[in-house]
């Protein structure tokens, strides 16, 4: 049976830990694009979220997390099936939201997508700016 090839390089990867151990089949990874979570043994549910639909990113840390070094990065986003994605107990918490943070305004910039943001865009992020100024046609 042939290996299965992964063309997909991550940028960070981490499994959800229990007392601070990877002991459970929850993984995370962060791809250029996307944030991805797998879930599962025998069967595998996979979730993701693509980078520049991300409004918000929030960090938890409890006290007993606090003991075993790990926290959650939730991600909060204009996807429609996975609004919020939570990347539950991972080493290194703060970290990994600023590199989050990095990838996501670099995957806003790389479509141009900085002005919905101020000025707000439909439903689903986007609006109609065919001239390129940075103000919604349907308001010209």
């Amino acid at each position: 049976m042939a290996k299965e090839s992964n063309p997909i390089t991550y940028q960070w990867e981490d499994r959800k830990r229990v007392l601070g151990m990877p002991l459970t089949f929850t993984r995370y990874m962060l791809g250029e694009d996307r944030i991805f979570c797998e879930k599962g043994l025998m069967n595998l549910k996979a979730e993701e979220v693509l980078l520049y639909r991300v409004q918000d990113l929030e960090l938890s840390i409890t006290f007993g997390q606090r003991i075993f070094g790990v926290g959650t990065v939730l991600v909060h986003s204009t996807d429609k099936s996975t609004p919020h994605l939570a990347l539950e107990n991972i080493k290194n918490p703060r970290e990994v939201k600023e590199q989050i943070h990095q990838m996501v305004e670099q995957a806003k910039d790389k479509r141009r997508m900085r002005s919905m943001e101020i000025m707000g865009g439909d439903d689903d992020g986007y609006f109609p700016d065919a001239n390129g100024d940075g103000i919604d046609d349907r308001l010209q």
